[in-house]
């Protein structure tokens, strides 16, 4: 429900709900905001930190004011007096976070209290253009980037910040802008991004297919609390509309940290990054790629889930393995935190038993590739459902993580005239399958260009297939009745097939999750099917 601009009498109930939540964690009153006044000198602890702390953590609300003149609403948090963790200057390490999409600085109320009692300045902040900050919604662009740096600078001069012990972390939109913060201000030593984005271009427009279906959720998430740039409403406009997409390629290029990994490498951050395998925003292949290109002390952990379905509940106080994790890795690398149990490297969450498995790197996650060969010959009508589907946005992950149910379809009732489907025989020992599987088919389209989804599912005896990976692929400039060779690469993930399931291979040419470019009643024939399945 949406939540109206902060006005004074939002500064009253904010300063409410920081109390109740933080009665779990200290004892005392919040005291009332000080006036924040500038200090000589980042190193000096400003007169006005003590008269804010409290035992809660120091709780109070800030004006932040960026290089433009609008001010962002903020959050701040300092230790109570006497939490170990001060050098000998009384300062402590200072963790920026940036509210996600369509969310203010209170999201993060209950993660800056446990911040806050373990010995962090906390500053969290509603990013522009969205509620009671000022300006436009800029979408991890050149304002949001300079916004990073105002905020850090304002905590080096407001609160008992350690100019030397700077780290960020955020949510969804905050997660895209903490790896944006460790590419432009190489004071920031730490980042943890949880359900964040490494390249935008992939998250709108993977396998040259408009991602529509999210981009309508996050749309209308930001007409409620946000006030589009002409900028971004354009941008919108081309991707829903399917018209100057080199356009929507080069917006969404720019906000991507991705594009910069020359500079997160040369600053040397330490990165965590924390996704879903069923993210229906930012699917978890663009995050493998980033991570094996990133030569900073790095660490990935992927979990069943959707959209920021993993971290929820620590939003609300209770605890959560993401963000003790991600927190756990700010300890190391801010304050120096010996033995937490979280070296670089990549942990995998296996579906669907909830295994955990360890390794160095991705390239060491899968230990072989074995080949399936799927004959046969199909041709269906283009752009009809088959009964195939990625899903829906932001529920299938999340009844996937909590009831270990993915998308589900009874294999032999799909439509035949709208997919083609092809089946292994039974896997005996069953199979680990650990990556981004591979499939290589040939097309021969009615039309010059078209739209291919293609869904890899876990088959039992029944013939009920679960959703193991998906994928969307489009082409376009074919020669209409030649055919061509077509290579999809689906989302990655860790699937254990059991003993006695087959593994089913589905290639439809429409599903809700996309804006698909196959005509309605065209034709489309897929030859045989190679599938590489990278396998432990």
């Amino acid at each position: 429900m949406a939540r109206p601009h902060r006005t004074g009498g939002h500064r009253t109930a904010s300063a409410a709900l920081a109390l109740a939540l933080g009665l779990g964690l200290a004892t005392g009153a919040v005291a009332q905001p000080a006036a924040a006044a500038p200090v000589s000198g980042s190193a000096a602890v400003p007169a006005d930190v003590p008269a804010a702390a409290s035992a809660l953590g120091g709780f109070r609300l800030a004006d932040i004011t960026a290089r433009d003149g609008i001010v962002l609403k903020a959050d701040v948090f300092t230790p109570p007096a006497g939490t170990p963790g001060a050098d000998a200057r009384g300062r402590y390490p200072v963790v920026v976070q940036p509210a996600s999409w369509g969310q203010n600085d209170l999201e993060y109320v209950a993660q800056g209290h446990r911040f806050a009692a373990a010995g962090y300045v906390v500053v969290t902040y509603t990013v522009r253009g969205f509620w009671g900050s000022g300006g436009e919604v800029d979408v991890a662009g050149p304002k949001d980037v300079a916004d990073i740096s105002t905020v850090i600078d304002w905590a080096l001069a407001h609160t008992p910040a350690d100019p030397d012990r700077v780290g960020m972390i955020g949510l969804s939109l905050g997660g895209g802008l903490t790896l944006l913060g460790a590419a432009f201000d190489p004071r920031i030593k730490a980042v943890a991004s949880l359900s964040g984005w490494a390249d935008l271009t992939d998250a709108l427009y993977s396998g040259q297919t408009r991602h529509t279906a999210a981009a309508t959720r996050l749309a209308r998430i930001e007409g409620l609390t946000g006030r589009k740039s002409p900028e971004f409403a354009a941008a919108l406009d081309d991707l829903f509309g399917d018209h100057d997409l080199p356009d929507v390629i080069a917006w969404a290029k720019l906000r991507s940290p991705a594009a910069y990994l020359d500079r997160i490498n040369a600053n040397g951050a330490a990165v965590y990054l924390a996704n879903g395998w069923s993210d229906s925003f930012f699917n978890p292949g663009q995050m493998t790629d980033f991570y094996r290109r990133l030569t900073v002390p790095k660490r990935l952990e992927l979990r069943p889930g959707d959209h920021a379905s993993q971290e929820f509940t620590g939003l609300l106080g209770f605890s959560n393995a993401t963000w003790d994790d991600a927190r756990g890795w700010l300890d190391q690398h801010l304050r120096g935190v010996a033995g937490a149990g979280l070296p670089p490297g990549v942990d995998l969450e296996v579906r669907p038993g909830g295994a955990h498995e360890a390794y160095p790197d991705w390239d060491s996650v899968a230990s072989r590739t074995e080949r399936l060969d799927l004959a046969g010959t199909a041709t269906v009508r283009g752009d009809r459902p088959s009964g195939a589907s990625g899903g829906t946005v932001l529920l299938s992950g999340l009844v996937d993580q909590w009831l270990h149910q993915p998308p589900t379809v009874l294999v032999p009732l799909l439509d035949r005239g709208a997919a083609a489907v092809r089946q292994s025989e039974p896997y005996g020992q069953g199979l680990a399958v650990r990556g981004a599987v591979r499939v290589h088919t040939t097309v021969t389209s009615s039309a010059p260009q078209g739209t291919t989804v293609a869904y890899l599912y876990d088959v039992d005896a029944l013939g009920a297939g679960r959703l193991i990976a998906h994928a969307p692929q489009s082409w376009s400039g074919q020669p209409a009745g030649q055919s061509f060779p077509l290579d999809v690469t689906l989302f990655p993930t860790a699937y254990d097939l059991p003993a006695g399931h087959r593994l089913a291979l589905v290639l439809g040419t429409q599903d809700g999750l996309y804006g698909g470019e196959t005509p309605a009643g065209s034709t489309v024939t897929f030859g045989p099917a190679d599938v590489s399945l990278p396998v432990r």
